[in-house]
């Protein structure tokens, strides 16, 4: 397996290839790699949604333990 560069994450990446995708195909109804792009596009931006959503609950219980 290759390694990533720092530079730019898998979420960028994606969204550069799909920008891509949608430029050169005018009629992408039944584009299926697109479509996987775009899924896995989805996917990526779940889990930074949700590892940011984790670190903020983790972080405000950790203030409210030390307030008491």
């Amino acid at each position: 397996m290759a390694k990533k560069t720092a530079s730019e994450s898998d979420e960028t990446r994606l969204k550069k290839k799909v920008s891509e995708k949608l430029a050169e195909n005018k009629d992408h109804k039944g584009d299926e790699a697109l479509r996987s792009l775009q899924k896995r596009l989805r996917r990526a931006q779940r889990k930074r949604r949700a590892l940011a959503l984790r670190k903020k609950n983790s972080a405000s219980q950790k203030t409210a333990a030390a307030a008491k």
